[in-house]
This record gives C-alpha cells, structure tokens and sequence, in this order.
C-alpha cells in the first residue's frame, strides 16, 4: 500500500470511498484492512513482538510442534497461496516441512511488506518459485497462471478471520473453496474464546504500541487524503463486546472537535468513537461450524497446552 500513497488509482479510490462511508455513518467508522500502509505494517509487526500479544507466539508453537503433520495432509506438490501473508515469518516452518513443494503465493494488500517477504525468501529458499500477489484477499482474486493447474494448499494464519464478521468470513471460506479447488487443504488459524484477563491486554499493551497502529489510521488519512485530524485528541480503545463473541477498537474523541477530509467536514462529540477493527473469538465447534456452512469440512484440528489458538485444516466437503 505505500507505493500507493498520494495516488488516485482503484486501490486509492478505494481507500477514500471506504473513509468518507464511513464517517458519514453512524457509528463512525473505518475498515480494519487500511491500517496496512508501510508504517501500519512495521507497527503491526512490534504488535506480533510483545509479550502481551499471545495469538502470535500460540500459533509459532502450534506449527513448531505439528508441520510434520499438517505437510503429510497437504502431500506432496502443493502450491502453498497464503492469504494475508505480511511478513511470512511462520510461512517457513510449512516450507521447510512440505514435501516437494512446487511453488509459494504470497497474497498482501501492503507492497512493502510483500516486497520485503518475498525478497527474504527468495534468499532463504532459492530453488522455491515465489509468485506474489499484491491485492486485498477479500476480494476476487485470480491466480497466478502456473499456481491454477496445480494441487493447492491455502494458508491463512494469525487469526485474520476474526477481523471478519461471521457473514464475511463464510463468504471468504466459500471464495477460497472455488480458488483453491476440489482436491485442496486449507489451514486456518484461529483465536479461541478465552479470559478478557488475557484479551483485553493483548490489544492495550503496556508499550502503547497497539496504541499507534490504531491511531496510524488517522495518520494515513491525513498524509493521503488531505485530512486534519489532531491524534493527539483521539484516545486508543479497546473493548471485549461479550454478546458479540469480538473484540473491538476504537478511536475515542476526548473532546468534542470536527476534523476535514477531502474537503469534507466530519464532527465528533466527546466520546464519540470511530470503529477501526473487530476481532472475533471462537469455540474450536463454532469454527467448525462457520466452515462447513461454507463448503469446507474438518480434517483435524490443533490447539496449544493452554488453549488460546487452534489450527484448522479443512477439505471441500
């Protein structure tokens, strides 16, 4: 997304129509996938760093411990398509395990982070035909040529399909079943329910490193849409909404304000929030049933000593 910044193709087009929508709305708010400009994703990446932030360091152990098993369902001679693959640094324990590995199909909204994955990559792995995709997954999307006649196994880790409502997620589970093909696996990750003891310092870090990711969003609309919003009057959030199963954050406004984007002017009353990210929670059952509404059936199911993350590896049902 960095390469895009201050133009006027689709992808920024998007980016505008997305803020303006949403601000208008009530509640205000802005999609989750635009915190992934070149400094959204270097944040995120000191997000997957920190102690409190457990999803990252569950699912590192999960693949550590079960490669060997989840390569022996895929067989030999997948195409590997990662979804969201950013910077791909749990992608190389499936490499490393999966035999005969045919070619790697990266997928990212952020150039830079792709760039700099599959440059990495390349150098770690140098007989490994690497293909990347630059686009936002949850789109329709097209293979690269030399990925479609082959056997495939989908890749979508870190808990990304939480960040979609139930609705959303089934329509991208269904999606990825046409992509990927009759004779594919695909292995998701997943965040289980648990604690907000555990929850809600996962997402309000002691580092406020969580905090500024949040608050970049702000920061991408004034350096690519002209906007004026003052950070330093909005406030990080972050809420466990129980009867929604999800995490949520927000942009708090401490003080009432109006801020301008393209022209346009948006007011906030003090305490008015603008809804940047949903992160849903499942029971490993719930999951399943979300997978199999859209097409895909449960082949095995993996999840760490504590019970904080699962890993999901599905069939065409």
């Amino acid at each position: 997304m960095s390469a895009l910044e201050a133009t006027w193709d689709g992808h920024g087009c998007d980016f505008a129509d997305a803020v303006i929508a949403g601000l208008r709305g009530t509640p205000k708010s802005i999609p989750s996938r635009f915190f992934y400009d070149a400094r959204g994703s270097e944040l995120f990446e000191r997000i997957t760093e920190l102690e409190e932030y457990y999803p990252t360091g569950a699912e590192i152990a999960l693949l550590d411990a079960h490669a060997e098993e989840m390569a022996a369902l895929a067989g030999p001679g997948v195409c590997l398509v990662e979804f969201g693959s950013g910077s791909s640094r749990k992608t190389d324990r499936l490499i490393e395990a999966l035999p005969r590995l045919a070619s790697y199909v990266p997928i990212d909204i952020s150039e830079a982070a792709l760039a700099g994955a599959v440059s990495r990559l390349r150098e770690r792995f140098p007989g490994l035909r690497v293909t990347p995709l630059h686009g936002d997954f949850s789109a329709a999307l097209t293979l690269p040529r030399s990925a479609r006649t082959q056997k495939k196994l989908g890749f979508f880790p870190g808990s990304t399909i939480g960040n979609l409502t139930h609705a959303e997620a089934a329509a991208f589970l269904e999606n990825c079943r046409v992509l990927l093909g009759a004779n594919s696996g695909f292995l998701v990750g997943v965040d289980l329910k648990k604690s907000t003891d555990i929850l809600l310092p996962a997402y309000n870090d002691r580092l406020g490193v969580t905090a500024a990711f949040n608050l970049n969003l702000l920061a991408r609309v004034n350096r690519e849409l002209g906007g004026d919003f003052d950070l330093s009057a909005f406030a990080h959030e972050a809420i466990y909404n129980a009867a929604a199963g999800r995490i949520e954050m927000h942009l708090r406004s401490c003080v009432p304000q109006s801020a301008t984007v393209l022209g346009e002017s948006f007011a906030f009353a003090e305490g008015e929030t603008i809804h940047t990210e949903n992160s849903y929670k499942y029971t490993v059952a719930e999951f399943e049933a979300l997978a199999a509404s859209a097409g895909w059936a449960s082949r095995q199911v993996w999840t760490d000593p504590k019970g904080l993350f699962s890993a999901h590896y599905l069939t065409p049902a």
